[in-house]
């Protein structure tokens, strides 16, 4: 069985926000935060640790 990692990583999300319950503008800054780093010039620095 093959399951698509972006639906891994929104069910370990979705499980990991019920659990330690942080606040909704904590979840919003790290998805545009991070969103905003992977479209900057800092992306070719942070793509070797990601990898």
């Amino acid at each position: 069985m093959s399951v698509p990692l972006w639906f891994f990583i929104a069910c370990l999300a979705v499980v990991g926000v019920k659990l330690v319950r942080p606040p909704l503008w904590l979840v919003v800054v790290l998805l545009i935060g991070g969103y905003l780093v992977a479209g900057s010039l800092l992306a070719p620095t942070i793509d070797p640790f990601v990898k």
